[in-house]
């Protein structure tokens, strides 16, 4: 079995969407431009404490914890090599008392290119043996070395080999690197600020953030809901319910998880990813470029696995609106599903759309459980990468520890936000189709025109007339054809036909539900195209065979929210169509709660209610479509009474199979395929023995046949 419940052009979604359709979310972003830049603000601040965070251990490292010094010795180098070690690096050296003998530290000493090293320390230019440079009272008051064993510098330092320090006890090597221990309590103590300081403003970013995607969700469903509430009833033809709800629900739901996990982050990602790029350049370019190497790797996978998502997401997406279709239809449907046993075929029907839903699902899990731990795999490269290629340089020397793990640090840093992209990915996806969707039925106009200019009539009367009217809900099947009647202030006409004449669709035509092909309809005058919509409609009151009811009050449902319909008002308008005596019954009278449908009520009270509720307006022009076929005798005939009472202040056109109901009309109007081939008063009709002889005719051999006492 196949299930279609077609919205908007499905096929239209095949088409890629890009970076433009996050442009369609700007317009409203605008107006809360304050609050985003200042999460901005707080992004790139949080940015800049994230990245410090990996370059304090470096910091630790090389200038705390392995604080060494390399002797520099330009007497014991040719004269032209310590004149090119000068020109190019004499900046790195701290001099001593002692002529031509300097002090390069282990930070500065990776700031000379690897080749000038090796060469310098092969000459004996730079020693290969590592000093301390400690505070010079210490060594003097406590004696602890020989003056021939250390360095004077031109400060407050002298220089001790590392090799003196060896056997020497823990609380004099603590008194000797004092100075160390104070500068990596220090970076402990920052460090800690920092953390801090990145929660307080990660937790503002985020509540700024959050504040304005729920803004910005709001402002897309009120628009959303009123372009549903402004489209032509044809649009509803051709879109179920449950997919429209699926619009202003599921796909706004989807697209406010997007801002959350995704823009949210989005910027944030960016800026640490561009600061992660330009630090490790700083750090070591030779070793950044070894680091980037992955990169092509890891923007070619997530390609790859975008467009296999894409396309998931989309079916997924049209698969969930399908369900909601599906429930909304069958729930509605569900005492007719009681009453011939199908509880069991409609079981199976949802099992294939399930079904189906569930096979797109485990598609997408399959797509993420190979994209997820290729991105991991691809972290776990580039980081044996690092320990490979930094370790031997940090062994030979050419790179210092605390840079190294600066390096891991921040490559882990680096492949976080991608991580993230994989792990949001499904969502930014189902998202992305959600905004597709949104966005296509935004751009999606099937409403009925408003004149450029409207006008009113002089008199509000109810005149109504059609004047050579042709429609038809599809090209090559006319349902109306050159009808033309009319209906004079105050006067009760009735049409009547057998089904699929065409009587509705004329009250659907005077509604402006849908628009004429050729002809015209006045109302007092007015060509109803030039009419105000809002206008038009509230000058004529209509009651539907089928009454919806709304969950809630009774008045609320007669008003249907509008303030202007006083308590007063509603008494007097249930009064007048004798449904008073029912809610004075009722233990909260006019405020009585009824369930959504009216389930409570009776067919003819809600019949009643209905007739109220087209009166609340004071309309023009009531019309009654069908309005009592569904009601016993006795509230048909109160219904009758109350038509006749309200004809002596305004128009009535009604509808109806029960003949018996018109034969009071003015006039009666017989419609027959869309053609208007009858008009007069009851016994004018019957004298003619035509269409209505016969209908009537037909309605008296169905009473005697169903009364077994005639």
């Amino acid at each position: 079995m196949h299930f279609d419940y077609g919205y908007m052009e499905e096929g239209q979604l095949g088409k890629p969407y890009n970076i433009g359709l996050l442009k369609r979310l700007i317009p409203y972003a605008r107006p809360y431009r304050k609050p985003i830049f200042l999460a901005l603000a707080l992004t790139l601040l949080i940015t800049l404490f994230d990245l410090s965070i990996p370059y304090l251990p470096k910091v630790a490292i090389d200038r705390y914890i392995l604080s060494f010094w390399y002797a520099v010795n330009q007497k014991a180098a040719p004269g032209a090599l310590a004149e090119d070690f000068n020109q190019r690096y004499g900046r790195l050296v701290e001099t001593t008392k002692e002529t031509g003998l300097g002090f390069i530290s282990n930070s500065k000493l990776k700031q000379i290119e690897p080749v000038d090293l090796r060469r310098y320390q092969e000459k004996g230019l730079i020693s290969k043996k590592r000093f301390y440079r400690v505070p010079a009272d210490v060594i003097n008051h406590d004696r602890l070395f020989s003056p021939e064993k250390v360095v004077k510098a031109e400060g407050p330092y002298v220089y001790i080999p590392v090799k003196e320090l060896k056997g020497v006890s823990p609380d004099t090597i603590n008194v000797l690197r004092q100075k160390d221990l104070r500068g990596v309590f220090l970076i402990a103590l920052f460090l800690l600020f920092l953390i801090g300081g990145s929660l307080g403003f990660n937790y503002w970013e985020y509540y700024l953030l959050e504040k304005t995607g729920q803004y910005i969700m709001l402002d897309i469903r009120m628009e959303l809901f009123d372009r549903i509430q402004g489209q032509a009833i044809r649009f509803f033809d051709r879109n179920s319910v449950g997919r429209l709800v699926t619009r202003v629900t599921n796909d706004i739901e989807n697209l406010n998880e997007m801002f959350k996990s995704v823009l949210i982050t989005v910027f944030k990602d960016i800026f640490l990813l561009s600061g992660i790029v330009v630090v490790l350049i700083h750090l070591n370019w030779r070793l950044a470029l070894i680091s980037f190497l992955l990169l092509p790797f890891v923007f070619g996978l997530t390609s790859f696995f975008s467009r296999q998502a894409r396309e998931v997401f989309r079916e997924i997406r049209k698969n969930i609106a399908t369900i909601n279709a599906f429930l909304q239809e069958r729930l509605s449907g569900i005492r007719i599903i009681r009453l011939f046993v199908q509880e069991g075929s409609q079981l199976e029907s949802f099992k294939e759309l399930n079904h189906k839903n569930y096979r797109a699902g485990m598609r997408q899990i399959r797509i993420f459980a190979v994209f997820v731990p290729s991105v991991e795999v691809l972290s776990s490269v580039g980081l044996g990468l690092m320990i490979w290629y930094g370790g031997g340089k940090v062994i030979a020397e050419q790179l210092t520890l605390g840079s190294l793990v600066a390096f891991i640090g921040y490559m882990q840093m680096f492949f976080k936000p991608i991580r993230d992209i994989s792990e949001k990915y499904n969502i930014m996806q189902s998202a992305m189709a959600s905004i597709e969707r949104i966005f296509e039925f935004m751009d999606k106009k099937d409403v009925m025109k408003e004149p450029t200019i409207a006008k009113r009539p002089i008199r509000f009367e109810g005149h109504l007339q059609f004047k050579n009217v042709f429609f038809s809900y599809e090209k090559g099947f006319p349902v109306l054809t050159d009808v033309s009647f009319e209906v004079k202030p105050r006067e009760i006409v009735a049409l009547v036909g057998i089904t699929g004449s065409g009587k509705t669709t004329m009250i659907n035509l005077l509604e402006r539900f849908y628009e004429i092909e050729r002809g015209t309809i006045l109302l007092d005058g007015l060509d109803i195209r030039d009419w105000k919509l809002s206008e038009l409609r509230s000058r004529i009151g209509l009651v539907m065979q089928d009454v919806f009811i709304f969950a809630g009050s009774i008045a609320e449902n007669i008003s249907l929210g509008d303030k202007k319909v006083t308590a007063e008002r509603l008494e007097e308008i249930s009064t007048q169509v004798d449904f008073y005596r029912f809610i004075k019954g009722l233990p909260r009278g006019l405020d009585h709660e009824v369930k959504e449908g009216g389930v409570t009520l009776s067919a003819g009270q809600r019949q009643l209610l209905a007739l109220g509720r087209a009166l609340a307006h004071d309309p023009t022009l009531l019309v009654l479509d069908e309005a009592t076929s569904s009601v016993d005798p006795e509230t048909e005939r109160r219904i009758q009474d109350s038509i006749f009472r309200l004809s002596k202040r305004q128009t009535t056109l009604i509808i109806a199979h029960r003949l018996s109901t018109i034969q009071q009309a003015d006039r009666i109007v017989v419609i027959h395929h869309g053609r208007i081939v009858e008009q007069g008063t009851h016994e004018e009709l019957m004298d003619l023995g035509n269409i209505y002889f016969r209908l009537n005719r037909l309605r008296e051999i169905d009473i005697s046949t169903s009364d077994p006492g005639i």
